[in-house]
C-alpha cells in the first residue's frame, strides 16, 4: 500500500510543480531565487521541527561530509533555477535535467573506474543524441526570435551556446549533481543510509548563503506583491497570486520529494528510477499540451531517444522478461 500511495505522491507532487513553476517563470523569469530560498526554507523548517527534534537529535554522518554535500546541493539547485532567467523553455529544461544518467556513468567510469555493459553504453548515446537534437532546435527557435536575420543552424547553435549560456549552465548542473550523487553513494556506503537526515541539512545549512541573493530576492518579493490579486476559495483572503503560485510550488515540491523518499525505502532503485522518469514523460507532455509550447517532430524524435534511452540504462525491459519467465518456470515444475 505505502508504494503505491508514495507512486501518486510523485506523480502528484511532482507533476503539479512543474505546473506551478512554469506559471511562475512565465511572468518573471527570472524568479529562481525567491523560488529556491522558499522551497529551501519549508523543507529546512520541517525537518528541524520532525526530524532534527528542534535540535536535540545528533546527525548520523559528521556535518564536515554533509557541508560538501550541501555546497554541491545549493549551486545545483541555484544553478538549474537561474538556468529559468536564461528563457529557456519548460520543456526543454526538463529533457536536459533527464540526462543525469549520462553524466552518472561517466563520472562513474573516471571516479569509482566503473565498467558498464554495451546495452547500457547504447543507451547513453540514445540519450545524448536526443538531448542534442531539442537543443539544437531549440537554439534555432530562440535565435529566430530574437533576430530576424536567417542564420544557419550551426550559427544559431554555437550563438545559444556561446553567447546565452543556457547549455552551459544546465551541463554545469547535470554535471555537479553526478558528481553530488557519487559522493552520496561513497558516503552512506561508510555511514548508512539517511535520506531523510540528509533532506533536512541539504537544506538548513544552505539557508545562509541566500544572503548574497537577498537583494534579488527582496526585488522579486516587491514584484510579486505587484502582481494580480487572487481570492483565496473557502477563506475569503485577497493575496497578490504570484504568491499563491510559490505557496504551491512550494508544497508541490516538498510532496514531490516525500514521495520518493518513500518510494527509496520501500522499493528497488529500479523502480525508483522507472516511476521518475515516467513523471518526466508525464510532465513533459502536460507541459507542451497545457502551455502551448514550442515542440516540433524534431523536439518529439529527441524526447523519445531521451526516454528510450533512460528505461535501456535502467534494464526495464530485461527485468520484465525475467519477471515474465519466472511463472512459466514454476508451472512447469508443477
Amino acid at each position: 500500500m505505502r508504494p503505491a500511495f508514495a507512486v501518486g505522491l510523485v506523480f502528484a507532487g511532482c507533476c503539479s510543480n512543474v505546473i506551478f513553476l512554469e506559471l511562475l517563470a512565465r511572468k518573471h523569469p527570472g524568479c529562481g531565487n525567491i523560488v529556491t530560498f522558499a522551497q529551501f526554507l519549508f523543507i529546512a523548517v520541517e525537518g528541524f521541527l520532525f526530524e532534527a527534534d528542534l535540535g536535540r537529535k545528533r546527525p548520523a554522518i559528521p556535518i564536515r561530509y554533509y557541508a560538501v554535500m550541501v555546497a554541491m546541493f545549493f549551486t545545483v539547485s541555484v544553478v538549474n533555477n537561474y538556468a529559468l532567467n536564461l528563457h529557456i523553455a519548460m520543456p526543454l529544461h526538463m529533457i536536459f535535467r533527464s540526462g543525469s544518467l549520462i553524466a552518472n556513468m561517466i563520472l562513474g567510469i573516471i571516479i569509482l573506474k566503473k565498467r558498464y555493459s554495451i546495452f547500457k553504453y547504447t543507451s547513453i548515446a540514445l540519450v545524448s543524441v536526443g538531448i542534442f537534437i531539442c537543443t539544437f532546435m531549440s537554439a534555432k527557435q530562440v535565435t529566430s526570435q530574437s533576430s530576424s536575420s536567417e542564420n544557419d543552424g550551426f550559427q544559431a547553435f554555437a550563438w545559444w551556446l556561446l553567447g546565452k549560456y543556457s547549455i552551459g549552465a544546465l551541463t554545469f548542473a547535470l554535471l555537479m549533481s553526478a558528481r553530488m550523487g557519487i559522493f552520496q553513494e561513497t558516503l552512506y556506503k561508510q555511514f548508512g543510509k539517511h535520506s531523510k537526515e540528509a533532506l533536512f541539512y541539504n537544506h538548513a545549512l544552505p539557508l545562509p548563503g541566500f544572503i548574497f541573493l537577498a537583494s534579488d530576492i527582496y526585488d522579486h518579493a516587491v514584484l510579486f506583491n505587484k502582481s494580480e490579486l487572487y481570492q483565496v476559495p473557502v477563506v475569503g483572503v485577497t493575496v497578490p497570486v504570484m504568491w499563491v503560485y510559490l505557496l504551491m510550488n512550494v508544497t508541490t515540491q516538498y510532496v514531490c520529494i516525500r514521495g520518493v523518499f518513500i518510494l527509496t525505502t520501500e522499493c528497488a532503485s529500479l523502480t525508483v528510477t522507472l516511476v521518475v522518469t515516467l513523471r518526466k514523460f508525464v510532465s513533459l507532455i502536460f507541459s507542451i499540451l497545457y502551455f502551448q509550447n514550442p515542440f516540433t517532430l524534431w523536439h518529439w524524435l529527441g524526447t523519445l531517444f531521451v526516454f528510450i534511452g533512460t528505461l535501456m540504462y535502467t534494464e526495464v525491459w530485461n527485468n520484465l522478461g525475467t519477471t515474465k519467465s519466472q511463472p512459466q518456470k514454476e508451472d512447469k515444475k508443477n
